[in-house]
């Protein structure tokens, strides 16, 4: 099924410390919401991005003391020009709302809220509202893993074998390869059985092991290591290491040892399709039909450590920086994250984590929502997009456009851009 999307990539996804204060006066933070037309219906893009062997190198990140130039103070002028350009994606895209926040210490803090969380009661889009953040989840499971390697309980060139029988070259796949996107394993939210049975019953629960079965009818599609491929399995696998490691359930030992350790307030690996309110209705075209549907109380098991959890905007703004800085990790291991090595075109892709011109983070795409958690460490930057839908425009996700639009204008030596999305929806 090319549509189920998990995450894209994007490049998307907490430790006791919140975002830097912003340091800006009264008068230079700008917020407030604004109303802009409801959705319609678009195709989803359904092409894959996995990206030729290229050599091994690094993706360079800015250093922490870069310029003030690199990014811009943001004005009330520079806040208008902010609305105009997501006021002309949302047009464009046909998106029924979106959050965005954006901030810099000493360069401001800007926080709108734009359209509506609901179509059919015309509830307008707040900063409040629960969110499904589908593939931002991988950070929160790469954490957990990297966690364990920081304890001594696992190692990263550990082979998956080791903890789970059964996976096709299980004996030299090893748990880098998986979390950096190189196992050559087939995503199984790409095989067409899946996506029939998903679509079936979108409130269907998947286990783990159902969704390898998936995976494992399929041929290895390169050696380990080989190249890069986006793949939901990948994660699934990671996270039957942290319960075979730790002898919990992964929701139970992510909600406790990376959310709660993080001073998340607001952040949720769920146990089926609870979603706690508030939340905004989702909508997707992933119908058998390709008709828009509210997909807001679909099940996210499919996506499980891959791209089930559920976040809010003030809990990404504190877990963009933990992320990318490594609080809850040893440094040396937080490096071996970094270590993007090249994905999509001027992005790479570290352990569980992008770095698309210097924006290091990741975003989530899945039925009815998409999110972009990300932050750019010489200035210091945080950007977090939020909207409920996935549908696609002109083979773009909604969330990149977003994400592209607002940093044309506050950071345009780091513009950050998608060519393309890997097929998987978190």
């Amino acid at each position: 099924m090319g549509k189920r999307r998990c995450g894209a990539a994007v490049v998307t996804v907490a430790l006791a410390l919140a975002v830097a204060p912003a340091g800006a006066a009264a008068d230079e933070a700008y917020t407030g919401q604004a109303q802009v037309g409801p959705s319609r219906v678009g195709q989803a893009h359904t092409g894959d991005a996995a990206a030729p062997a290229r050599p091994a190198v690094t993706v360079p990140v800015p250093a922490p003391t870069a310029a003030p130039e690199e990014f811009a103070r943001l004005t009330p002028a520079v806040a208008r020009q902010l609305d105009t350009a997501i006021r002309k994606v949302m047009t464009e895209a046909q998106v029924p709302g979106v959050i965005v926040s954006l901030s810099a210490p000493g360069k401001g803090t800007y926080v709108r809220t734009f359209g509506v969380a609901d179509e059919a009661t015309g509830m307008p889009m707040s900063a409040g509202l629960n969110m499904r953040i589908g593939s931002e989840t991988k950070t929160f499971t790469v954490t957990a893993v990297l966690q364990l390697v920081d304890e001594g309980r696992v190692g990263l060139d550990d082979p998956i074998g080791k903890y789970v029988d059964g996976v096709p070259n299980g004996d030299r796949i090893t748990l880098r390869d998986l979390a950096g996107m190189r196992s050559g394993l087939f995503n199984y939210s790409a095989d067409e059985d899946f996506g029939k049975a998903f679509l079936a019953d979108p409130g269907r629960t998947f286990t783990p092991q159902q969704l390898l079965a998936y995976s494992f009818e399929h041929p290895v599609l390169f050696e380990p290591g080989a190249r890069f491929d986006y793949s939901n399995t990948n994660l699934i696998l990671l996270g039957l290491v942290v319960e075979k490691v730790t002898g919990q359930r992964l929701g139970d030992y992510i909600n406790r040892e990376v959310v709660a350790a993080a001073g998340l307030k607001h952040t949720l690996f769920p146990v089926g399709a609870e979603f706690p309110r508030p939340h905004a209705q989702g909508y997707t075209d992933q119908t058998p039909s390709g008709k828009t549907a509210n997909a807001t109380d679909w099940n996210p098991s499919w996506g499980w450590a891959a791209g089930a959890m559920i976040s809010n905007l003030s809990d990404l703004r504190s877990w963009a920086r933990t992320v990318a800085t490594g609080t809850l990790l040893k440094p040396a291991t937080q490096a071996e994250r970094l270590k993007a090595l090249p994905s999509l075109p001027g992005a790479g892709y570290g352990l569980g984590i992008f770095n698309v011109q210097g924006w290091i983070g990741h975003n989530g795409s899945l039925p009815g929502y998409q999110s972009l958690t990300v932050h750019l460490p010489g200035p210091q930057a945080t950007l977090v997009v939020l909207l409920n839908t996935d549908t696609d425009y002109r083979g773009s996700a909604p969330s990149t456009l977003f994400g592209k639009a607002i940093t044309q204008i506050v950071t345009p030596d780091h513009v950050f851009s998608l060519p393309a999305r890997p097929v998987t929806g978190h």
